[in-house]
């Protein structure tokens, strides 16, 4: 799970918000791109990786799921290894905390960003419906506080753990998403991608309805442009779990991503605790 959300948000970041020409002639697979306007390097991770992680971390720690232990858990991730990728204003202001405390008493929560979403998909290994929902819904307050961002991130941990728990095919995902939490997430997406949480799971649902093998997700992900980063996290992460689904990545993605102390095989480290030999 991990490892391949992480390859998917490496890889859509190179194209995030880029023209369609440059997407369009560099979203083939073979390689990372380099943005062209960001100074990210090919092949490393952003924030939905690295909040995903802390989610993760948390998951795995077994401590309370309280709205600190959350704000702990984002500080000390982005303080061990302070990467761009951020929204500048909250990179700034994670900066600025010195723990999860300051977090909490500082925090504006009202971004109507991905970021809530884009993160969630590690609560999928919860195993109910209403844990998932529950944890997700209070991650998606710490910083996203309304009714359309925490459906968003309800449903893109619920993209998981449909998968993982074996809920039905991957045809019928988007429908078993509508039961379960307020959206039109089976209605195909179509062009740019936006910013806001709820644009990035409903591009992501329809990549993975569309395509059978994580190769096949990837590439229209990204070609639908926008905030295509986001889309690729969450559709990887989640796709990663399905048993219908075939774990085609390239060799050059999968052996070109970050190796540092929190890169592959730190991800690889924490998904063998997650998800297990699945």
């Amino acid at each position: 799970m991990l490892l391949e959300l992480a390859i998917g948000d490496a890889y859509g970041a190179g194209f995030e918000y880029a023209k369609p020409d440059f997407v369009r002639h560099g979203n083939d697979l073979s390689c990372y791109r380099q943005h062209p306007r960001h100074r990210i390097k090919p092949g490393c991770y952003t924030d939905d990786t690295q909040m995903s992680l802390a989610v993760a971390e948390m998951i795995l720690s077994g401590d309370e799921w309280t709205p600190l232990n959350l704000a702990s858990r984002f500080v000390e991730c982005f303080k061990r290894d302070p990467r761009e990728g951020y929204a500048s204003r909250f990179y700034d202001f994670l900066c600025s905390v010195g723990d999860g405390q300051e977090f909490l008493d500082r925090i504006q929560p009202h971004s109507d960003k991905s970021g809530a979403a884009m993160r969630a998909v590690p609560i999928g290994v919860c195993l109910t419906i209403p844990e998932v929902v529950r944890k997700a819904t209070v991650q998606a307050r710490l910083t996203h506080d309304s009714v359309d961002r925490v459906n968003a991130a309800a449903a893109a941990a619920l993209m998981s753990h449909y998968f993982l728990h074996e809920l039905g095919p991957r045809s019928e995902l988007g429908e078993f998403l509508m039961k379960h939490v307020d959206g039109q997430w089976n209605a195909p997406w179509h062009g740019e991608v936006g910013p806001k949480g709820w644009m990035s799971v409903r591009a992501a649902v329809t990549a993975v309805q569309e395509n059978d093998s994580l190769s096949a997700i990837l590439k229209p992900a990204v070609a639908f442009t926008g905030d295509v980063d986001t889309v690729t996290t969450i559709a990887l992460g989640a796709a990663s779990c399905s048993q219908e689904i075939a774990n085609d990545l390239p060799q050059a993605l999968i052996g070109g991503l970050e190796r540092g102390d929190f890169g592959r095989e730190y991800l690889i480290m924490l998904d063998k605790g997650l998800v297990g030999g699945r």
